[in-house]
Formats: structure tokens, sequence, C-alpha cells
């Protein structure tokens, strides 16, 4: 099992091993979140990696990453346990065949470990191989309050309760890593339980290094182009502002189509990789792309 990381140098280098860069803001709290065995609630626009570093965290120390996705509706029951209601019915109707059945040992049967559907949260509070594992609770902001509620209890004791089984308690405290693109505010009582941190948009620079990273491929004249011209694209009045994870898949696309540098055309024909709404696409066509990589070039020239 690999040991938590003694210093924050040793959890940048942990994250950068796995092609995740950070500045030492993150690492920080990352590392303090480690070390104290507490939640860490990462807060920010969509496509800033806050779900990434879940995943490198997990990947760094070889433990299990177990991930419950937020939605609207999200119910304790959902996330913890459900009893596999087909089996039940078929070992019902078995014991009616065969007839003298016992309905106490039967209903004993019925909800017993054998017919229980493990969801993430009781995953999590299970032993793991390797370690305990690393609990991605994601986009924490999708749920409703009495969920939230419910993770209060969850987050403090580490503990959850099946009526029928009783209590279970987690042997080691999972690694718990929430996120939230802040489409609503999460409660402040849940935060309290955390560690916080704003992951922001990074600058020019450590946006190079990300995507020197994760599309090392791309040539240098290249990458300065699509990074600065996301980098100026967050300045304009988009519905929706491009994150690290589109200039990434932008890079990608533009590799694919064997662009070695950006043009008018080439971003008209990928701007669906980088924007996400008609109307924030409607907006970059025509002269405007061109503006901005004029804008860009400019910048980039040097002095």
């Amino acid at each position: 099992m690999t040991p938590i990381p003694d210093s924050i140098e040793a959890v940048q280098q942990m994250l950068a091993g796995q092609d995740y860069v950070c500045g030492r803001p993150l690492a920080t709290v990352a590392f303090l979140a480690l070390r104290l065995g507490r939640p860490l609630f990462l807060e920010g626009e969509a496509g800033t990696g806050k779900t990434e570093i879940a995943k490198a965290i997990a990947a760094g120390l070889g433990r299990r990453l177990i991930r419950l996705q937020c939605y609207e509706g999200l119910d304790a029951a959902s996330a913890v346990y459900e009893w596999n209601f087909a089996e039940q019915m078929i070992a019902i109707r078995t014991a009616e065949a065969t007839g003298g059945a016992d309905r106490a040992a039967l209903k004993t049967e019925l909800f017993s470990q054998d017919y229980l559907i493990e969801r993430p949260l009781l995953q999590a509070m299970r032993p793991q191989e390797g370690g305990a594992p690393v609990l991605l609770i994601d986009e924490i902001d999708r749920t409703d309050e009495p969920f939230e509620a419910f993770l209060l209890e969850a987050l403090s004791d580490f503990q959850v309760t099946i009526p029928e089984l009783g209590t279970i308690r987690a042997p080691e405290p999972p690694i718990v890593i929430l996120t939230s693109n802040r489409t609503r505010e999460v409660h402040d009582a849940l935060k309290r339980r955390c560690l916080y941190h704003w992951v922001d948009y990074p600058n020019f620079d450590r946006e190079m290094e990300i995507l020197a990273a994760r599309a090392p491929e791309a040539q240098a004249t290249l990458s300065r182009e699509v990074v600065a011209f996301v980098q100026q694209l967050r300045t304009e009045d988009l519905f929706k502002k491009p994150g690290v994870a589109e200039t990434i898949d932008w890079a990608k696309c533009l590799l694919a189509l064997d662009a070695i540098a950006l043009s008018p055309e080439v971003i008209a024909d990928t701007l669906g990789a980088v924007l996400k709404y008609q109307d924030d696409i409607r907006k970059l066509q025509g002269s405007e792309a061109k503006r901005i990589l004029d804008e860009v070039r400019a910048e980039l020239a040097p002095a």
C-alpha cells in the first residue's frame, strides 16, 4: 500500500505522476485532507479539475475509487443500499412452490447480505484491499438539502445504518472528496465538516503545464495558441466559459485533424469541442474568432 505523502511537495509529485498538475494551494489542502483524515470540499466552475484530482489521488495511492454521482432526487437509500427485489421474489415463489416454508426463517433470509445491493456509500464503508478507498461525492450541489443532512452523519461517524442489518461502520475512514459546481449554495453545516478550496481556472503558465501533461504530442506553437485562445474566451461574455477539460479536448481534436496552428477556419470547424452552447458558438462565428485570434497572436508575439 502506498503511504500517505509526508509533505506538500510529495503530494504535488504524486499528482504529477498521474498527469495532474496543480499549484501549491490545492496541493496544500489535499495534503492536509490526507494527513488529518478530513473530507475535502472542492468548489469551482465545471471543468477545472475537481473530479480529476480524486481520480489522481486514488491512482497515486493505489486505492479504489468509489464515485457517487449526485443528481436531483438522490436519496439516502439509493446512495447506500437497495434490496434485490427481483431475487427476493424468486426466493418467495420458490419457497411457496416447495411448500412448508418457515415464514420467520424466510424473512430473515430475504433481508440478509445475500440480497443486499451495495451502493457507493456502503461500499466505501467496507474494508478494501490496499487500504481505505477514495470516496468521490461528485456534484453535491445537484442534490437536495435532505440528502446533505444525511451526509452530515455519514461523514462525521463514517457509518450507515440498515434497519434489517444494523449499523455498519468503516474500519478505516475513506478519503472523501466532495465537488460542487456551485449551481446552488451547499449548506454551511456540511462545509464545516470539510476542508474547503475554491478551484479556479489556471493561469496561462499552469494551463500550459497541464496541456503538456495531458496532450504531450501537441507542438509548442499549437499549445500556446490553444491555451491563449481559451484564456481569452474566459474573458468574453459567454453563457458557459470553457474549462481545462475543454482545453485538453480541443487540443486533441486539433491534433486529430493534423492542425499545427489555429486559423479562423479550423476554429470554426472545431468550436464544438470548446464551447457547448449554440448561443456561445454563434457569437464566435465569423469575424469574432479572427478578432480573438489576432489579439492572442499579438500577445504571444515576442516583444
